[in-house]
């Protein structure tokens, strides 16, 4: 116990060392950079087209007989007896999948479902960046605030489908006059329909540029919100540290930091919790730490992938439909909750119907975008490897933090003040996973409704 004892004093004097600011050294300005990522070299005289042109979703009917003919010639192998989810997505269960695919699934009726927004393309940085731009009905005097929410991997743009309305017609779903936002939803570079980068380099750092560049200099706001999970949570993050005089509060539902000294509070904290997180349910989100750890290494298979060689297995998922969606619709399963891996549906049809799981399967295969979508994981480990230096600089814009019960990684509160200055909000939600917007999303517009009052609340006194 003696090594502990001394960890422990240890960490108490680093703590008192750290909030005295000893240990803050200085740190160079910020700079978000510039890039280009169109194909050829910009000369000094290329410029974007600035024009916002409207854009529909479609899938031309060559591309549905094409699909339709891959579906039905697709091989299965066969599941191992008793492993359910746990091996990876069963082949009996993509059988069931691809069967409504082929015989039930509507692209007629989906197509309208995904047009029932107003969807625009826009050029920056020499690539083509989709977005959905809803605009609310208001009444003569009412505030409506402008709200960026991004997605992540191997999420799309339509995950926020179910939570626009509740959003843009609050009234109609729980909220007040007062919660109504008009919402801008992009597609990052290289998804969906956003045109893929034509150089190597793009991570999200230059995602957030890219992004603050439509919401001020193309759509003309000042000040916006900005709300994201996965990669988009990595995103919104950079727009709120590089861009704080535009944003005004930054809402997210995966925060991933980790605070100073986190290897000296694992180890502490694996001997006994409570002298590093006081709370119990703090204590849960992290220990025990060698629970997490296994869950890592049986889980991110993936991204170590995508993180190295994300062009080699793109081959094979461009060109299969199945393989796209297994590969996808596992994470469905996983992410939603860890705990269906041990059915043998692997569960995700309990929170999303096979419409929804399918269209967003299919804004990859329509785009044809599932390669350079993983390639996000290449760059950025290639940007800044694990330890992320820009999470050395403090957040200071109001910041608002959904925790769902089910969600892989999970940050306690206490941590969180060491980099986000002004932790307006913190929830723990009673129930969800990853794809919050997607399968939660009243808890998650409730949530940004009274993180963003308690902003504007503050702002009006």
């Amino acid at each position: 116990m003696g090594l502990i004892f001394k960890a422990i004093i240890g960490l108490a004097i680093l703590e008192v060392v750290y909030l005295l600011g000893y240990f803050s050294p200085e740190l160079p300005p910020l700079d978000p950079g510039e890039g280009w990522w169109g194909r050829g070299e910009k000369g000094d005289t290329t410029k974007d087209d600035v024009t916002i042109r409207p854009f529909t979703v479609s899938f031309p009917k060559a591309g549905q007989e094409d699909l339709k003919r891959r579906l039905l010639a697709s091989r299965y192998f066969e599941s191992l007896d008793g492993t359910n989810f746990t091996y990876g997505t069963r082949a009996d269960t993509m059988r069931g999948i691809v069967d409504y695919w082929v015989k039930e699934y509507s692209w007629a009726k989906q197509e309208k479902v995904f047009n029932q927004f107003n969807h625009y393309k826009t050029q920056i940085e020499g690539i083509d960046i989709h977005f959905i731009h809803v605009k609310p009905g208001v009444k003569p005097g009412q505030k409506v605030k402008p709200i960026l929410m991004v997605h992540g991997w191997p999420g799309s743009f339509y995950e926020f489908y179910k939570i626009i309305p509740m959003l843009t017609n609050p009234t109609k779903y729980g909220g007040t006059e007062e919660d109504v936002f008009e919402v801008i939803c992009p597609s990052l570079p290289g998804y969906g329909f956003s045109e893929a980068a034509h150089k190597p380099g793009l991570d999200a750092r230059d995602a957030a540029r890219i992004f603050q560049t439509l919401m001020h200099e193309r759509l003309g706001f000042d000040n916006y919100y900005v709300q994201g999970g996965d990669w988009g949570s990595m995103v919104v993050d950079s727009m709120a540290m590089f861009y704080p005089e535009y944003v005004k509060g930054h809402h997210n539902n995966f925060i991933t930091y980790q605070p100073p000294w986190m290897a000296v509070r694992i180890l502490v904290g694996s001997i006994c919790p409570s002298l590093v997180l006081s709370e119990k349910s703090d204590q849960d989100k992290i220990f025990p730490y060698g629970e997490y750890l296994t869950m890592l290494l049986q889980e991110t298979g993936y991204f170590h992938i995508q993180a190295t060689k994300p062009d080699t297995i793109g081959h094979a998922l461009t060109d299969s439909p199945v393989g796209l969606a297994a590969y996808i619709l596992e994470k469905f399963a996983f992410w939603t909750n860890p705990g269906y891996v041990n059915q043998s549906s692997g569960g995700f049809q309990e929170r999303f119907s096979k419409d929804d799981l399918l269209n967003n399967v299919m804004v990859y295969w329509i785009s044809g975008c599932i390669t350079s979508s993983m390639r996000l994981y290449k760059e950025q480990m290639q940007s800044y490897g694990l330890n992320d230096p820009l999470k050395a600089y403090p957040v200071k814009v109001p910041t608002g933090v959904a925790v769902f019960p089910h969600e892989v990684a999970r940050i306690p509160e206490p941590w969180l003040h060491y980099r986000y200055k002004d932790l307006v909000s913190y929830t723990d939600m009673p129930d969800g996973g990853h794809f919050a917007a997607m399968e939660q999303p009243q808890l998650l517009a409730n949530d940004i409704r009274q993180f963003v009052r308690q902003v504007e609340n503050r702002a009006a006194e």
